[in-house]
């Protein structure tokens, strides 16, 4: 019975993908033709010899900058307002504010950062403001989601122990509840971190600054030398970032 229930299924599966590319219209056999073959090969050569002319340099030096700098600005701001959210969100003021709080976190995350892009270009215009806004407001939820819960698996008795020798709710959240969650938290603010690098170099594509607005402008321009140097600019980026990463969470986290 079983082994009809597992045959009935793969042939379900295989229906459903003939009938995806019936529907879409994808015809594989052009896709492999000689005259379309040579067509992507001559495309990939050009991609495999990159521009590196000092003025071309210069200027994907200072994309990889703003892109950096857009990651970073946009984490520890999200940082900031995620950890604002995550103790209402956690319950720590009541339950109206934890729904409510925990709806507002929801909904920053629910929205792609390219969407937040799309309409922070719009607030505030083409550039690396609209791209920091938007990886912002989406990390935010993303941290303040990880923070509440980790808020909430917290132990709560060295906060009590404080605050029973006359120590104020704010103290006994500073030195009996945040340095045990003080290593999760970094944990959690890297590995965003490693995220929204890679996201802000694609934000650039909806006009928010950084390495991706230069490959988008060099992919618009047919510009494959240009931009095969920015798409190695981006490689070296993150592969630098994720070094950096991994050395700081050696480092703070495991310490």
């Amino acid at each position: 019975m079983n082994r009809l229930i597992n045959l009935a299924l793969l042939l379900c599966i295989g229906v459903a993908v003939v009938a995806s590319f019936s529907y879409l219209g994808i015809d594989l056999g052009a896709l492999v033709d000689s005259g379309n073959l040579k067509q992507m090969g001559a495309y990939a050569q050009r991609f495999l010899s990159p521009d590196l002319s000092a003025a071309h340099l210069q200027a994907i030096a200072r994309g990889a900058l703003e892109t950096l700098a857009m990651s970073a600005l946009g984490t520890l701001l999200a940082a900031v307002f995620g950890l604002a959210l995550a103790l209402p969100a956690a319950g720590r003021f009541g339950w109206p504010f934890k729904s409510v709080a925990r709806l507002i976190l929801n909904a920053l995350r629910a929205i792609p950062e390219l969407v937040w892009a799309a309409l922070m270009v719009l607030a505030a215009g083409l550039g690396p403001n609209a791209g920091t806004l938007a990886l912002a407001l989406h990390t935010t939820g993303v941290l303040g989601r990880l923070f509440a819960e980790a808020l909430e698996n917290t132990p709560p008795q060295p906060a009590e122990a404080i605050r029973l020798q006359g120590a104020n709710a704010v103290w006994a959240f500073c030195y009996g509840t945040l340095p045990n969650l003080l290593p999760q938290l970094l944990a959690y603010i890297l590995y965003r971190w490693e995220n929204n690098i890679r996201m802000a170099s694609v934000l650039g594509f909806v006009g928010a600054g950084g390495l991706g607005q230069m490959l988008y402008v060099s992919l618009s321009l047919f510009q494959e030398a240009q931009a095969s140097t920015v798409i190695l600019a981006m490689l070296v980026l993150v592969f630098a970032v994720d070094s950096l990463s991994s050395w700081s969470r050696q480092r703070w986290v495991k310490a």
